[in-house]
């Protein structure tokens, strides 16, 4: 049984998302930093130094924490959908796949790592507090662009990211769209293509799940419902 380490609402949702995809067995842990169980407490730091979230337990080999846990997000995709290939959440073909690892790698760092990251993390990029404002700033100005790249791929009228089927992919931006909304951008309005797609995956039962788990039921069945009038 795999042992996953999460926060709700993070990054963390996609790997929750395709944990419920695969119908693997897992015993899921908060790790929130707005709580006693956060990922700054010494027991999971022992765990997992880098003290972020996902992690998963049950994977063997380690990176410099417990063994058999494997951290990034991006990694974890991978791997569960490389060991449960009968979910088929990775295209067939080496093309495929690297389309598919392309997305993950590119919202990983430029979206996630930049973007979020200077708007929610301005400390990480720059010590003076007086110059926190800008950083954030321009972390909402790099959302925007690749938010506006995402809408851009997705308006040639693929089914989904990865064209063809369903794949991690689609989770991962799952993530990212909701994001978009905590942060009060018109994601609708301005990404009907993206909207679209994510009317798709928020239909998905595992996706539905993974939801209700993180307390964001109401936030999915509000876009749902809007996807549908738009429909």
């Amino acid at each position: 049984m795999y042992h996953f380490h999460y926060s709700p609402g993070a990054c963390s949702l996609a790997v929750h998302i395709v944990l419920e995809e695969t119908g693997a067995p897992y015993m899921a842990e908060i790790r929130s930093a707005k709580n006693s169980e956060g990922t700054s407490r010494q027991d999971y730091l022992a765990l997992n130094p880098k003290g972020r979230v996902p992690a998963l337990g049950g994977v063997p080999g380690g990176a410099g924490g417990a063994a058999n846990l494997l951290t990034e997000a991006v990694a974890i995709l991978l791997f569960l959908a490389r060991t449960h290939p009968d979910a088929r959440l990775l295209p067939a073909t080496p093309a495929g796949e690297a389309r598919c690892m392309e997305w993950l790698s590119w919202i990983s760092i430029d979206l996630h790592g930049i973007g979020y990251g200077q708007l929610w993390r301005p400390h990480r990029f720059i010590a003076d507090p007086a110059l926190h404002e800008a950083v954030q700033d321009r972390g909402r100005e790099n959302i925007r662009a690749a938010n506006a790249h995402i809408e851009h791929i997705l308006s040639d009228g693929r089914d989904w990211a990865v064209p063809g089927h369903y794949t991690v992919t689609d989770a991962y931006l799952a993530v990212f769209w909701l994001w978009g909304q905590r942060i009060g951008l018109e994601m609708d309005g301005d990404h009907p293509h993206w909207a679209r797609l994510m009317g798709k995956v928020h239909s998905r039962p595992a996706v539905q799940r993974a939801f209700r788990q993180e307390g964001l039921a109401q936030t999915q069945a509000a876009h749902q419902s809007r996807a549908d009038e738009q429909a």
